[in-house]
């Protein structure tokens, strides 16, 4: 790595407790396994791209996907592209990080990119001056190995009320709910990033370390869907127009 090149991760320390990531903001949750479509416009995170793709072959090329928690960022930059005051926001403690799978470069200078979740971790500590995007020191989070009855026990339940829920919400696509997955740590990675949930209730799972802990979350969560369904259902009126207009991510 040249040394104007902006670092993407500390790779001495990666497999330890703690490692530095660049961090990417986002108005949604990225779990683990599940795959994130990006389209990159901001100079800052352009430059994020080139260097991940410029890595030699073999490295990892990973960076951190955290919620926001309040505020947004702008465009507003210097003329190096780092952010001006002002375009700060406030992130959530946990992240997910992101493997670069697939990039296409556009006639702008732009990228879409393909991503998928790998594992998550907690923000120590935030850096805003050291690269063009944000980095963080963080702290990798647990992840459960092994059998766990509970967990298998809570999975099957959990299957059970999601294929309930999924026909309330997409009749006409009754084949999503055959392929659910049988390991209940993907389950789990898998309800929380399709139900439709808040970013505040996808981040509080996302923080849960063991899995069965979260799957009791996610049973709670589409139990409260499910009655707010009916509930609406029974309403005299069209669903489409008690539907809110959706947000950007």
């Amino acid at each position: 790595m040249s040394r104007d090149t902006p670092p993407t991760a500390d790779r001495a320390r990666l497999d330890g407790v703690t490692a530095r990531l660049p961090v990417f903001p986002l108005g949604t949750v990225l779990f683990p396994g599940l795959v994130l479509p990006l389209h990159i416009f901001e100079e800052r995170y352009r430059a994020l791209v080139r260097h991940l793709v410029e890595l030699p072959e073999g490295a990892p090329r990973e960076f951190g996907v955290v919620a926001i928690q309040a505020g947004w960022e702008v465009a507003a930059t210097s003329p190096d592209g780092r952010p001006l005051p002002g375009g700060e926001v406030t992130l959530h403690e946990v992240g997910c990080t992101a493997e670069l799978r697939q990039v296409t470069e556009l006639p702008d200078g732009g990228f879409d990119i393909v991503t998928v979740g790998r594992r998550r971790f907690r923000i120590a500590e935030v850096d805003r001056g050291a690269a063009p995007y944000l980095t963080a020191e963080v702290e990798w989070l647990p992840e459960p190995g092994g059998a766990d009855e509970a967990a298998e026990l809570l999975a099957a339940r959990v299957i059970s009320v999601f294929r309930q829920y999924l026909g309330m919400i997409r009749p006409d696509q009754q084949d999503l709910s055959e392929q659910l997955p049988e390991d209940p740590t993907v389950l789990s990675h898998l309800v929380a990033a399709t139900a439709a949930l808040t970013v505040e209730d996808r981040q509080r799972l996302l923080a849960i370390d063991d899995t069965a802990a979260r799957l009791r979350a996610e049973l709670r969560l589409l139990n409260r869907e499910a009655a707010l369904l009916r509930q609406v259902r029974a309403v005299p009126v069209p669903l489409g127009e008690l539907a809110s207009p959706p947000t950007p991510n």
